[in-house]
């Protein structure tokens, strides 16, 4: 279905959400449309923060809003949806655009099968009336949905077409892969937890050895407190690999892991002002200061670099001294065309980290 036919059956003028790369068409419809124009269209931090904003403008103008996401966000939106939305609370109508990753029957990775399964469920049982959305749904299929309520369309793979594929771009030199190169000769025999998406991606093709590090290949946003967990119950330094979109997404974690301060933790965020893995749009990292954000919340060591040579200085800084650290790594926006997944698979992955770390801990 073209997504202009889709948004004239949406109705409506506010479009507030966390882009999927199954949703790419809409994605890239909204920057043509809207533009950054926040009275349209807000790139929320996370799919909570998604519909609380939507509520917002439902309550200021009476209209629908439309909240968009990958599957992998209803957790994020649940709460908001049950207790703030809820024809049993506010009753506030709200169409969520979803994009199906691990659909039953659809090959993908190994973290969108479960959620694949249950996406149909989950809604149902929040009292989401779900319309699915396949490449031959007609207009005349959907255009009776009920509006004024909750309403859910799941968009399966491909179901959406647009003509302009918007390419993002910034005005950065440094790329995420030879950042991580570059962490990666500093750390030595440290461990590694890498967030989700591409940067996982690249570590595991650049290092031979794969059990020094975990792969968090989903839970957006979680990869600094799960490495805040292993940094309070391991001896050494332990290095964490963010993105800005994650770091964005659960960004309480980091008053949390500043609050604790352990000394042997060094996160690093490579922030390219975009959620790249599911198709570059903007994050608002390039508007505000995350490094000043890390030290109001307790981190000991800032550093914000803009080329390898600042790079490499607070790497080697991090390497050699105590205290909590946050590196903040420019990157511009771009991958290799033949950047490969990981060939091991989760389960793979946990049990050969924690046997490394029980060796180091024992050594």
């Amino acid at each position: 279905m073209d997504v202009k036919v889709f948004a004239e059956i949406l109705d409506s003028d506010f479009f507030c959400g966390v882009p999927d790369s199954q949703l790419r068409a809409l994605c890239d419809w909204l920057t043509d449309t809207y533009g950054s124009d926040p009275k349209h269209h807000i790139i929320a931090a996370n799919e909570g923060n998604a519909a609380a904003i939507a509520a917002g403008y439902h309550l200021a103008t009476r209209k629908t809003p439309v909240v968009y996401m990958q599957n992998s966000g209803t957790g994020n939106m649940i709460n908001p949806s049950a207790s703030l939305l809820n024809p049993k609370v506010y009753d506030i109508p709200v169409i969520f655009v979803v994009g199906w990753r691990g659909e039953p029957g659809v090959h993908d990775e190994p973290q969108h099968i479960y959620q694949g399964e249950v996406t149909l469920r989950l809604l149902d049982d929040m009292g989401i009336k779900c319309f699915v959305i396949s490449k031959d749904t007609k207009p005349e299929d959907i255009a009776g949905f009920p509006k004024g309520q909750q309403a859910a369309f799941v968009i399966r793979k491909g179901a959406l077409s647009y003509e302009h594929k918007v390419k993002y771009q910034n005005a950065n030199t440094m790329t995420r892969e030879e950042i991580i190169r570059h962490i990666i000769a500093v750390t030595g025999d440290d461990p590694i937890i890498s967030t989700t998406g591409k940067a996982s991606r690249e570590l595991f093709e650049l290092r031979k050895s794969h059990e020094k590090d975990f792969l968090t290949v989903g839970s957006m946003g979680h990869a600094s407190s799960i490495a805040l967990g292993v940094a309070l119950n391991f001896p050494r330094k332990v290095w964490c690999i963010d993105g800005d979109g994650a770091a964005l997404m659960h960004m309480g974690s980091l008053g949390v892991i500043g609050s604790i301060s352990p000394a042997n933790l060094v996160h690093v965020v490579v922030n390219n002002s975009a959620h790249e893995s599911v198709g570059g749009l903007p994050t608002c990292a390039g508007k505000i200061d995350l490094p000043s954000i890390a030290k109001a919340c307790g981190y000991v060591h800032v550093f914000s670099a803009r080329d390898y040579d600042e790079l490499d200085e607070a790497l080697k800084y991090a390497r050699d001294n105590d205290g909590l650290t946050f590196i903040e790594a420019k990157s511009k926006i771009g991958a290799r065309d033949n950047l490969g997944r990981p060939t091991t698979t989760a389960i793979e992955n946990k049990s050969a980290f924690m046997d490394y770390v029980t060796r180091l801990q024992n050594a």
